[in-house]
């Protein structure tokens, strides 16, 4: 057997494609009412907009301050168990929609589901950590993010179509479908098996672990990366929040320019991701300068807004201009996903897995939370400002990537572990 195909043997992960699928699936879901969000849960209970907004703000919230006890059952049941709850959750919450037609039953199954919602990419990127080590860890990565893109894609063309055949009945019929695709997917992770080693922590096989969030608060490099994380963080909201308003307000663009950028980015998040993450992997890059290069590109696309904001060409330059500049921006995205999470995943100490992976993931809840007012505030003074802050963040970050990796553990740092000089020296002796 040659050493690639060695290599690709290593990098299989045991259940890997019902890991996949249940990914894709879990996607299709969040496809069919993410689009449609408010209009979905008005149709579905018959609420008005503003009780539906009001109910989904304060259990989203409540959600978020729950994510902590989400790392702690990770870290004490395991990855795989909770996220099979997370699963049975969301299924169960979905089924009950079309029956909260009152506002305190809405506000109790949308804060039961909240709770699922706001802690299920935490565990998963847990259960990536327990499922494949090494460079696995990067392609899956890859893989799922793409297949996230692709099947909500998918997911928001099936909801158009069912409402353009049944009209508003069918967002009930979109709710069970809904649960139908978690329950389906959740059955798919019961069959991943972890790797032995990975998955039973000493202090989770005692029952109770050795260390809790002082621990992570301690952990100053993990802390350094949690914060370059929220200054890349900030870049990934500006595609949903920022891209519209600014084509909008400051552009004078059409609306349709907004979805042609939003159309451009899932496709090629879906198409390239895989291809992209694979050639930085395999180029040996290390996990932190991959995450870098990602940053710098995003710097690059936002300073390309600001030259773009500057010049305001006419509607056919400004298609041309904005798509390239949505080009460099998703290059940057998908070179710097799939590293930067392996990074978190790794540099995570198994035992307390979960209570870091928590922290980490509020980096991103933090940078969603803050970029709408961040955004129309800076807006307001001048449309190209908050792309000239979000270059600086994003400089910041990599800058601060570079500088952490010496503090970082040498297996999250690399992908493959480094091939010690002395290793090649009998090599080249026989030669």
């Amino acid at each position: 057997m040659s050493a690639k195909r060695r290599r690709v043997a290593v990098e299989r992960v045991a259940g890997e494609r019902e890991l996949l699928v249940a990914a894709g699936i879990n996607a299709v879901g969040i496809g069919m009412f993410i689009p449609f969000t408010l209009v979905f849960f008005h149709h579905v209970t018959g609420l008005s907009f503003a009780s539906v907004g009001m109910v989904l703000t304060v259990t989203g919230l409540a959600g978020l301050a729950l994510m902590p006890l989400a790392g702690v059952a990770v870290d004490r049941f395991g990855a795989k168990p909770v996220v099979l709850v997370l699963y049975a959750i969301r299924t169960l919450g979905f089924l009950l929609y079309p029956l909260a037609t009152s506002l305190p039953a809405f506000a109790a199954v949308t804060l039961f589901t909240a709770l699922a919602d706001r802690s299920f990419s935490l565990v998963q990127q847990s259960l990536i950590g327990e499922v494949a080590r090494g460079g696995a860890r990067d392609r899956l990565q890859a893989s799922l993010r793409a297949l996230q893109n692709a099947g909500m894609g998918a997911g928001a063309m099936i909801v158009s179509g069912v409402l353009a055949l049944w009209g508003a009945d069918g967002f009930s019929w979109t709710a069970w479908a809904n649960a139908l695709a978690f329950a389906a997917a959740g059955l798919l992770v019961s069959r991943v098996r972890p790797v032995r080693g990975l998955a039973a922590a000493p202090e989770r096989a005692a029952g109770r672990p050795a260390a809790g969030y002082r621990m992570v608060l301690r952990d100053r490099p993990f802390l350094g990366l949690t914060a370059a994380n929220f200054l890349t963080a900030l870049g990934y909201s500006a595609l949903s929040v920022l891209f519209p308003l600014y084509i909008a307000t400051w552009l004078r663009g059409p609306d349709s320019l907004t979805g042609a950028a939003f159309t451009l980015n899932t496709v090629l998040c879906a198409g390239a991701g895989v291809l992209i993450a694979s050639r930085v992997r395999r180029s040996g890059a290390r996990r932190t300068r991959s995450a870098a290069l990602g940053a710098l590109l995003f710097a690059a696309a936002f300073t390309g807004q600001i030259a773009l904001g500057t010049v305001r060409p006419g509607s056919t330059g400004l298609l041309i201009a904005l798509m390239a500049i949505v080009v460099v921006y998703t290059v940057g995205e998908l070179v710097h996903s799939p590293s930067g999470g392996a990074l978190s995943v790794s540099a995570a100490p198994e035992a307390v897995r979960g209570r870091y992976l928590a922290t980490y993931q509020l980096s991103y809840s933090l940078a969603g939370a803050l970029a709408p007012s961040l955004f129309t505030a800076l807006l307001d003074v001048d449309g190209r400002l908050p792309w000239a802050v979000l270059a600086v963040a994003a400089l910041g970050a990599a800058a601060a990537l570079v500088r952490l990796e010496r503090h970082l553990p040498a297996e999250a740092v690399h992908a493959e572990p480094p091939v010690p000089a002395t290793a090649a020296a009998p090599a080249a002796v026989a030669a």
